[in-house]
């Protein structure tokens, strides 16, 4: 396992983490058992994996819950634990500066722990990124000095959020949107390093797109229905035409990870995983990097042919 910097006071951590949205029972994936949730963690546990993302919305609750059952005997000092604010544990959304406490209390007895690594805002309304017109920041600075979180934070889409968090805030830890097909973050990379903060990067797989296990002819249900026929074309498009660059070298789901973990900026990557197969093919993501010369090439795709296309999440 490779070990990455992640902010000042942490533990370094696993260049691969776990995301744990799937742990919850009816997360939208296929509903793991107790037991099978707590093998997946120790699983990546064995891996070297010691990064954890949770939220109180994974599962209403269960995914946090059976994050704490299956750490419970873990040296917690070498443990890093995310979770997030803002979509609650009973499927709502409260952003109010005043549920901040009051959410982390419930988030600190599901995980059976005294605090968490990080604490961050869960894909906030813009008007929230502002500290100097927010209550928010103030309240989580409060909970650093009382040793309920160590650092805090938010789950961003663009780097005109990054940009308005860090210059405003005192965030440690950003979750950003990045992957071949969405490159925009990285243009907050370069702050990011000089002020310290780190890098989470979610959808590294783009929902699934990265994979290659999607075609122009595949139908979907649940939250992937947002895409429309012509969104489902273009993607497919998009996706023959990533593979063609990488080659028959590269198992395309690999290369997007490893464009990821290419940016020195980047302290994790949080792939989902259904099973200890999943876990184990995504960890050989680790084991060859992509080249300066590919990164390069797939930065000039996305700029010259994929930003303009506006592509929707």
């Amino acid at each position: 396992m490779q070990y990455r910097s992640f902010f000042n006071g942490s533990p370094h951590i696993s260049a691969l983490g776990l995301g744990a949205w799937q742990l919850g029972v009816n997360s939208g994936w296929n509903g793991m058992t107790d037991e099978e949730a707590i093998h997946l963690v120790h699983e990546a546990l064995d891996a070297g994996i010691n990064f954890f993302d949770t939220a109180p919305n994974y599962g209403r609750g269960t995914s946090e819950e059976r994050l704490g059952q299956a750490l419970k005997y873990t040296d917690r000092s070498k443990i890093v634990i995310n979770t997030k604010f803002g979509h609650t544990a009973t499927g709502t959304t409260n952003y109010s500066a005043d549920h901040i406490r009051e959410s982390l209390e419930g988030s600190l007895q599901r995980l059976q722990t005294d605090y968490v690594d990080s604490l961050i805002i869960h894909n906030p309304p813009a008007e929230i990124l502002d500290g100097h017109q927010n209550d928010h920041y103030t309240i989580l600075e409060k909970l650093k000095e009382e040793g309920k979180i160590r650092a805090h934070g938010a789950s961003l889409d663009t780097y005109d959020d990054m940009q308005l968090l860090m210059n405003t805030t005192g965030s440690q830890v950003i979750e950003a949107f990045f992957n071949i097909l969405h490159q925009d973050a990285a243009r907050a990379f370069e702050m990011a390093t000089q002020k310290g903060v780190g890098i989470i990067v979610k959808i590294p797989l783009d929902s699934g797109w990265l994979t290659g296990k999607y075609h122009a002819g595949s139908t979907f249900t649940g939250v992937r229905r947002r895409w429309s026929t012509a969104d489902i074309s273009t993607r497919a498009q998009l996706v023959n035409k990533v593979q063609a660059l990488l080659g028959e070298e590269w198992e395309l789901s690999h290369a997007a990870l490893a464009f990821c973990l290419a940016f020195d900026a980047v302290s994790t990557v949080i792939p989902g995983c259904l099973n200890t197969q999943q876990l184990q093919h995504n960890l050989q993501s680790l084991q060859k990097p992509l080249s300066p010369a590919m990164v390069s090439r797939l930065q000039q795709f996305y700029q010259q042919e994929v930003a303009p296309l506006k592509l929707p999440w």
